[in-house]
């Protein structure tokens, strides 16, 4: 981990950078602190045990903020399935048609969700004797050449103190973004992206689909932190990665309580169908990194399935987290003195006169005050920096909440002042200006031709392997055979080479 300062410049040493990585994660960790069973509300990645081998009902991380091009509507982005790998075929990514996609808002600082969004999706399958997702190019959502399509509906259902009181089918039948295949397949995957954003006749676009991972940082702070010496830091873990994204831009006069109350709370969660026929809570997801760094392993199943209402269980890994003492322990870099209700007013509470509610109840979600005008230059280090509306003010998809957290768990906001991070500053894609705002997913293309190809010929590509006439059919199974021990020894060199190669990869 290096230390950032604010203007680009000036670098603290080494081991307080390092030290600020860990503290990063205490700091998403204070966002925890009042956490129940039953509903979950956390930003991570592969962050409980359960939930780790269920990726299409595992939330990464939630995003809000002001559009910066409507400034009269608020965005929410909600992800989910971590670490999609582009070229994951045959069978891609879609989401899960036995579970329920929320996101649900806190009007009045109660913690107890007043509005949800819920998605819900259906797959279809046009022929199922190949195994190919796509049998030819892809030129629109409705080619008959995608094999898997899914459509998705909206409900807007509104509670009160927890329970339905109307629900309204907001849109039917929507398409989703394909996940993307590759060049060969999807030579234009942007006019398909495009293709997928619906707008409907109540105001409210959305969108769901494929998307580029927006969230950057370096997640190898998982090896003994950072290898103990600083020697795994700077690397954006989630470069070249994929997620699904769920997007939702609704005018904000509609997704607040009054005029006079411009605060929302924003999560996320999943519920997945049981063999009881009901839907459980799995997965939940508002400030980032709470169940990954602050919860101990014990709370995180715990977590995934509890509400804001109920987050006071969770408070003492808020208010004595573990990370600083880590640091401490490896760094020997001094751990602030507990109990940390800084970290409970900033991260559970809002910041006062900025987006704390008035009569708040601490509990994890991120909060948004909507009538903070989105600015032209914002700051990746957002309120620290003086950017009121960056987070903890919501967040927005180039806020660098790693080194924000970082800063503030190590002490920013109780006479500690310091610039760490983990020295990755920016996403590697460029965000759009428009909705639905996050980069491109990137392309599962197929590499290099065979050295000497200039044809699409499939003889061709193989070379001597096979050849148009001269081969008898005792001949042509001995070179089949020994094309095929050349191609297990071939896989068999790759996969020592992959185990090598993944050896030194993150997982989270």
């Amino acid at each position: 981990m290096t230390p950032t300062s604010r203007s680009g410049a000036g670098r603290r040493s080494i081991a307080s950078l390092i030290c600020g990585s860990l503290a990063a994660g205490g700091l998403a960790a204070a966002g925890v602190t009042a956490l129940e069973p039953g509903a979950a509300s956390a930003s991570s990645h592969r962050e409980a045990p359960l939930i780790s081998g269920q990726p299409q009902f595992d939330n990464t991380d939630v995003y809000a903020f002001v559009s910066p091009d409507k400034p009269d509507t608020t965005t929410i982005v909600a992800n989910w399935i971590p670490m999609e790998e582009p070229a994951g075929g045959p069978n891609f990514f879609t989401f899960a048609e036995d579970a329920q996609y929320d996101l649900r808002i806190d009007q009045d600082g109660d913690a107890q969700e007043d509005l949800i969004f819920r998605y819900t999706f259906k797959t279809k399958t046009k022929n199922k004797d190949t195994f190919l997702y796509n049998t030819g190019v892809v030129e629109s959502l409705d080619d008959p050449d995608l094999n898997i399509t899914q459509t998705y509906d909206i409900e807007l259902i509104k509670l009160k103190n927890r329970s339905a009181v109307s629900k309204t089918k907001l849109a039917d039948d929507v398409w989703v973004a394909p996940s993307n295949v590759g060049k060969a397949s999807m030579p234009d995957f942007k006019k398909l992206r495009d293709e997928a954003v619906y707008e409907t006749a109540s105001g409210v676009t959305t969108y769901a689909g494929q998307a580029d991972d927006p969230f950057f940082l370096d997640l190898r702070v998982f090896d003994l932190l950072y290898g103990g010496d600083l020697s795994e830091v700077g690397r954006d873990t989630l470069k070249g990665y994929n997620v699904n994204s769920i997007a939702l831009q609704v005018p904000s006069e509609a997704l607040v309580e009054s005029k006079d109350q411009p605060i929302v709370g924003i999560w996320s969660t999943t519920q997945r169908e049981g063999a009881d026929g009901q839907f459980h809570q799995v997965s939940r997801l508002g400030m980032p990194l709470v169940n990954e760094v602050v919860n101990p392993i014990k709370d995180k199943d715990t977590f995934n399935a509890s509400s804001p209402v109920d987050d006071a269980q969770f408070l003492k890994n808020v208010t004595e987290p573990e990370l600083p003492k880590l640091i401490e322990a490896i760094y020997k870099i001094p751990a602030p003195a507990e109990p940390r209700n800084d970290l409970v007013d900033v991260f559970l509470k809002g910041v006062e006169g900025l987006n704390q509610p008035e009569h708040v109840t601490p509990s994890e979600q991120l909060r948004l005050n909507t009538s903070i005008e989105p600015t032209k230059k914002p700051k990746r280090l957002g309120v620290l920096d003086g950017d009121n509306q960056g987070f903890p003010n919501g967040r927005r998809l180039t806020d660098d909440v790693i080194d924000i957290a970082l800063q503030v768990v190590e002490g920013e906001l109780v006479d500690a002042p310091n610039d760490l991070g983990d020295a990755v500053d920016k996403n590697d894609k460029k965000f759009g200006k428009k909705f639905p705002y996050v980069g491109l997913p990137t392309a599962g293309s197929r590499g290099k031709t065979v050295k000497g190809n200039s044809t699409n010929n499939v003889r061709s590509a193989i070379g001597t392997g096979v050849t148009e006439s001269g081969m008898d059919d005792t001949t042509l199974i001995a070179a089949s055979a020994g094309a095929g021990a050349a191609g297990v020894l071939l896989v068999g060199t790759g996969l020592l080479w992959w185990r090598r190669r993944m050896n030194d990869r993150a997982y989270y």
